[in-house]
């Protein structure tokens, strides 16, 4: 296969990479900010971020002498032994749930958003006891691709090539209280949701929905798992996406921003939650690495010093009307930063985005019709104006 390769003189004659991703259209090679630049020195606004991972923007001065020291000084000892930037990390991660949450936590740390929804899955498992093992999820949800949080991942068609799929799963319409309530039985012990489903087209679940959510999951005995990965650290306009409801969940699986590129992941949950798993129930040969927990602290304190979530909601709300007074676009939904703008006339979005791509503006069709924004939470208004009217030229 050969589709993947660059005109480079590096590039291979074969592709070396397993085809799981499609050809790409472009090779990026830097990035600063909100800006990124490809192999023939072209100039691209990333209104992407990686797919809001880049909450900091690209090449991070701070993040960036954080990697290199820490890299110098320690990167990783086993997990028989302890090391200070995760007990540090860990403290801040704790930190920033109480404030939100009001309760004592732990965490566990992985190395991406799969891992953290596997470690919430098997949490649950072991919470719930021998016969009930079931997780009640969301159609529409996205929750990781290795098998367990796959099969929570309420898109059939990505189930299809991989059947038989574990069992303990199903799926209810997504803000549907009544549909959710029908679904539980003894046999389940948690519901896992996202604040908004992103992949599943930017939606945004209905605050009272959460709120109806928590109190089922009280009466009944459930854990309540929210699912944090695209919308936590600022992205929605507050530290995590569940804070818009008022709710508190006992269990939150994190990743993306909290590294701000580096590969990083964590579970949080309430410390009697927590509790149930013993030595050997779980782990992670780099759960809690020198090198991958020294960049969470410092993306923690970085969000903190610029008051990353009410960046996000400034910003968010100035792209939201600058969106919105284009005549190509028929309304915009989302939180924050991480909105999706649906196009009039039911236009094709992936043709749209490819044309935006070609103009140096990153975006992505998250359904058939419509346009993910994340851009970096420091993202500048006149960087919005510049990316705007580029939409406005291609929609024109």
């Amino acid at each position: 296969m050969s589709t993947h390769a660059f005109d480079t003189s590096a590039a291979p004659t074969v592709c070396p990479f397993m085809p799981v991703f499609g050809a790409p259209q472009v090779m990026f090679v830097r990035g600063s900010g909100t800006e990124l630049w490809d192999n023939n020195g072209r100039r691209y606004l990333d209104f992407l971020g990686g797919l809001a991972v880049i909450g900091l923007g690209h090449s991070h001065p701070r993040i960036t002498e954080v990697i290199a020291q820490q890299a110098a000084t320690l990167m990783h000892v086993s997990n028989l032994f302890a090391n200070d930037k995760a007990v540090e990390a860990a403290i801040k991660i704790n930190a920033l749930l109480a404030e939100a949450t009001g309760e004592i936590g732990q965490v566990f740390f992985c190395n991406s958003g799969a891992e953290a929804n596997e470690t919430a899955l098997k949490l649950a498992r072991k919470f719930g006891g021998r016969g009930r093992h079931g997780v009640i999820s969301a159609f529409g949800s996205f929750h990781g691709r290795t098998l367990a949080a796959l099969a929570a991942t309420g898109q059939p068609a990505k189930h299809e090539p991989f059947f038989p799929m574990p069992d303990g799963f199903r799926h209810v319409v997504f803000n549907d209280i009544a549909a959710l309530e029908a679904a539980i039985d003894p046999s389940v012990a948690a519901v896992l949701l996202e604040p908004v489903q992103g992949e599943g087209g930017v939606l945004p679940a209905d605050d009272q929905y959460l709120r109806d959510v928590r109190t089922l999951c009280d009466e009944r005995g459930l854990l309540l798992m929210i699912d944090e990965i695209q919308t936590g650290f600022g992205r929605t306009g507050e530290w995590f996406g569940f804070q818009h409801a008022g709710i508190t969940p006992d269990v939150v699986t994190m990743a993306k921003a909290m590294g701000n590129g580096f590969p990083v992941g964590a579970t949080w949950a309430k410390r009697d939650i927590a509790a149930v798993f013993e030595p050997g129930d779980h782990g992670s040969t780099y759960s809690g690495t020198a090198l991958a927990t020294a960049v969470v602290s410092a993306v923690i304190d970085e969000m903190r010093s610029i008051d990353a979530p009410g960046l996000a909601a400034k910003r968010g709300d100035y792209l939201t009307a600058r969106l919105n007074d284009l005549s190509g676009i028929a309304s915009v939904r989302g939180r924050g930063l991480l909105l999706a703008a649906e196009l009039a006339n039911g236009r094709d979005a992936k043709a749209v985005y490819s044309e935006l791509l070609a103009r140096g503006l990153v975006t992505n069709a998250v359904t058939a019709t419509s346009l993910r924004f994340a851009p970096p939470l420091t993202v500048s208004e006149s960087e919005i104006d510049e990316a705007v009217a580029i939409v406005d030229e291609v929609l024109q």
